[in-house]
């Protein structure tokens, strides 16, 4: 009876043991896993700003000089977002905002707008959208060129009355079958650049220094 009581204990210490080393082993994976899966969604949104503004164009960490601007009705967000400043020698180069064109075919789209200090864009990519496969995702780069044609543009080049897809009277093309979707992203683009030119100032204004 002793025996068995001593092979007992040993059992339970044996697997006290391996629920420990088990447990240890799972917070230390999981924790790593975390870390892993922030650094691949920083990596990805700094892909993301690097494809609006190149790298060599500035000289800062673009990715710690941000705004946080709350809720903003010109620009179709809901709740909070980053405004990402890139400088270089210290001097502006460029923001990129992020812009959500409420009124697509199928919801809301969410973009990120980079437009340098001289008011001209630097471009455009849709980050999330619902739209339409074959139709309305033609608006996605992957997919498309569309998207392209906003680089270099203002608010000046198109004038603001051809600010619209072409149906409209604007100079945008529209898709074959799909006018609504083109047509919610001008609008959201052209609100964006009047945005920053109403509020160029704030947007680069300096954080104070963090220690």
């Amino acid at each position: 009876m002793a025996d068995f009581k001593k092979h007992v204990l040993r059992v339970g210490a044996v697997l006290g043991l391996f629920a420990i080393v088990a447990t240890t082993m799972v917070a230390f994976t999981e924790q790593n896993t975390r870390q892993q899966i922030k650094e691949n969604e920083r990596q990805a949104l700094l892909d993301a700003i690097n494809t609006l503004i190149p790298h060599e164009q500035y000289d800062n960490a673009i990715l710690q000089d941000t705004l946080a601007l709350p809720k903003t009705e010109e620009l179709g967000t809901e709740e909070t977002t980053q405004v990402y400043r890139a400088r270089k020698q210290n001097q502006p180069v460029a923001v990129v905002l992020t812009v959500v064109a409420p009124n697509g075919y199928s919801g809301r789209i969410k973009m990120l707008v980079g437009i340098y200090n001289d008011g001209t864009l630097a471009g455009v990519r849709v980050i999330n959208h619902k739209e339409t496969p074959g139709l309305g995702d033609k608006i996605d780069a992957s997919r498309s060129n569309w998207i392209k044609q906003f680089e270099g543009l203002s608010l000046e080049n198109p004038s603001s009355a051809k600010w619209k897809v072409k149906k409209d009277g604007g100079a945008f093309d529209q898709f074959t079958g799909a006018t609504i979707t083109p047509r919610a992203v001008v609008k959201a683009v052209k609100a964006s650049l009047e945005y920053f030119k109403n509020h160029r100032e704030a947007l680069f204004a300096q954080n104070e220094e963090k220690s």
